[in-house]
């Protein structure tokens, strides 16, 4: 499980983050919605140990890894898909692959092929030749090669057609509910997002304004026109 407790974090003397606290258990996905500049990215940043928290508490099993090394984050199981399907460019599918597995050595770099077949008929390819939706899942695949136990998602659905959205959706379902891993995806698509979630919560300025199963706000017409605009 990821627990997070009283959170805030900040740039310079700017806050952004002010008594953000969440659970992200196994077998899960929490989804994180809000406006932009509400702070979701941050919250991210901040899990996976890029921004530092200036009070509050990140815990990975009971293990507090909030002063700990990015580095040493991702070798204890955290994987972080930052927003615009970071791949490097000059290398194939199959090297953008292997790249993520000799971080964890853990699984099988070909075990994604399975995740997503696109990807198989393309191993060959230099990245650059892939689509917005392939950078995506190749982004995701090359986060899954380390055999990691968390997952971050920031965005996975950005400028991606609604047909390639589902079927990231999908696998980020199967990913909690078959390998068990806690998923926290933060979204703009608050309808993709929320059916596939088992939680969500809603940042505004900052600070958690709503905390719900996903499915409640989901059918909750009033939060939803007040916090999502649906």
């Amino acid at each position: 499980m990821l627990r997070i407790r009283d959170l805030a974090v900040g740039y310079g003397a700017v806050p952004v983050l002010d008594d953000v606290s969440l659970d992200v258990p196994d077998r899960s996905i929490t989804a994180v919605l809000g406006a932009n500049g509400a702070g979701k990215t941050t919250l991210l940043r901040s899990i996976s140990g890029l921004v530092r928290a200036r009070s509050g508490s990140v815990e990975l099993d009971d293990r507090d890894i909030t002063r700990t090394s990015t580095e040493e984050i991702a070798r204890l199981g955290v994987a972080h898909v930052p927003e615009g399907r970071g791949v490097v460019e000059e290398l194939t599918v199959e090297e953008n692959l292997r790249l993520g597995a000799l971080a964890g050595s853990r699984r099988e770099h070909t075990d994604m092929f399975h995740l997503f077949p696109l990807l198989r008929e393309r191993r060959r390819e230099p990245a650059f030749n892939l689509s917005g939706g392939e950078r995506q899942m190749l982004s995701i695949g090359r986060a899954l090669a380390s055999a990691p136990s968390v997952l971050l998602l920031d965005e996975p659905s950005l400028g991606l057609a609604p047909k390639v959205v589902r079927t990231i959706m999908g696998v980020l379902r199967g990913l909690a509910d078959d390998m068990g891993l806690a998923v926290l995806l933060v979204e703009q698509n608050a309808r993709s997002a929320l059916s596939v979630a088992d939680d969500a919560i809603v940042l505004a300025l900052g600070r958690v304004a709503v905390r719900e199963h996903a499915d409640i706000l989901a059918r909750d017409e009033a939060l939803r026109h007040a916090y999502l605009g649906f």
